[in-house]
């Protein structure tokens, strides 16, 4: 008699945006996908799906509403996802950031595999500081206790101090795993000559006040009254379903001002970084950046505020400068530091192109995911 055939295991992902998923959790899923796991991904299609299909993939459509969120889309959203569990019968499920980590966690109920809840930053309802935010704050605070301390469930974290935020909640510390990021592909973000022409900074990341855009344009106004002239590259488009958006026509209006270019969406980032000089990145608070992961990889000095993901990439002093959060005139002294010092600039980006290989590669980021799972089902 032939042994019987070994089923793999089924791996869901849920996340909200199709192509999020390609660009922030690929590594992870290929890296599962080597390691035996049937891999399924759960969430708004929009014009990525054939992407994701192409990877070998099995796509469940659901959808995911952003912005204002009514009950009756919640409760929709909720009913969805437990079908596509029965449909799927997954052994691990894998929620991607704060949404569906709280969605996931009313949905999973009664539910018996195992669950990844990746908090990836605490977005704008911690670091927003509106009426709305601040009440949404506390019943996000009970799910993710309750959620985290279930039977084999892990919330995953991508800085130590996000681990200290779950572990001050009450979560227990063996419900907490640290792997640092989603991974870079460094053999596709390869170190990069300096570009010629007056020193470029540049800024890639959504138009949200909390990514500090403001503060960045500010600082660029400083460097010129100064007469430090540089330029100044904004790669990235306004979110109008986040509560933090900056206005489309405030953003076009800084692309008028001298010396400031602003690229839109932008699909080849390494282009951005070939671009430029230094990059720059004066958020209120991350996860851990892609942005700044690539801008490392890429061999590029960074500028960044010291607050939790930034300088987990930024290291003071070695790959980069950090800065306080919302000081233009801080800012602007760094950027004139490293403006005006080739020496620094090259031994700093040198030191960040260590950096992303030695900790931040998509081999060892995707392995360290696949042996959490592993671990998961062996519980």
């Amino acid at each position: 008699m032939h042994a019987p055939e070994r089923v793999a295991p089924r791996l869901l992902y849920v996340v909200t945006e199709d192509w999020y998923f390609l660009s922030h959790r690929l590594p992870m899923a290929r890296a599962a996908a080597a390691a035996g796991f049937e891999v399924h991904v759960a969430t708004n299609v929009g014009q990525d799906a054939k992407g994701i299909e192409q990877e070998g993939f099995i796509l469940h459509p659901v959808r995911f509403g952003r912005g204002r969120l009514s009950p009756w889309r919640l409760l929709r959203t909720i009913l969805a996802l437990r079908e596509i569990y029965r449909a799927v019968d997954p052994a691990v499920v894998h929620y991607v950031a704060m949404q569906p980590t709280i969605l996931g966690t009313m949905s999973s109920w009664r539910h018996r595999f195992a669950t990844v809840y990746a908090i990836t930053g605490r977005g704008h309802v911690f670091v927003g500081d509106t009426v709305a935010a601040r009440a949404l704050r506390h019943a996000i605070l009970l799910m993710l206790r309750f959620g985290l301390n279930r039977r084999r469930a892990v919330g995953l974290v991508q800085n130590p101090d996000d681990r200290e935020f779950l572990t001050g909640l009450g979560v227990r510390p063996e419900h907490v795993a640290l792997i640092a990021g989603s991974g870079i592909d460094v053999d596709r973000f390869r170190p990069l000559p300096e570009p010629d022409g007056p020193i470029t900074i540049a800024f890639v990341g959504r138009m949200l006040a909390e990514k500090g855009v403001r503060a960045l344009v500010e600082a660029h106004r400083l460097l010129r009254a100064a007469h430090d002239s540089c330029e100044l590259l904004l790669a990235g488009a306004p979110d109008p379903a986040n509560p933090s958006s900056i206005a489309a026509a405030e953003v076009a209006q800084w692309g008028r001002e001298p010396g400031v270019t602003w690229l839109g969406h932008v699909t080849d980032i390494a282009a951005v970084w070939r671009r430029s000089h230094i990059a720059v990145l004066p958020s209120h608070g991350e996860g851990l950046p892609k942005s700044l992961l690539e801008a490392a990889a890429s061999g590029r000095p960074m500028i960044a505020t010291d607050v939790p993901g930034c300088r987990e990439i930024v290291i003071h002093e070695e790959t980069g400068l950090l800065v306080p959060v919302d000081d233009p005139p801080a800012l602007a002294a760094a950027i004139r530091r490293l403006a005006n010092s080739p020496p620094e600039r090259k031994r700093f980006g040198a030191a960040a192109r260590r950096l992303a290989e030695e900790r931040f590669s998509a081999a060892l980021v995707g392995n360290r995911t696949a042996a959490l799972y592993r671990g998961l089902l062996k519980k």
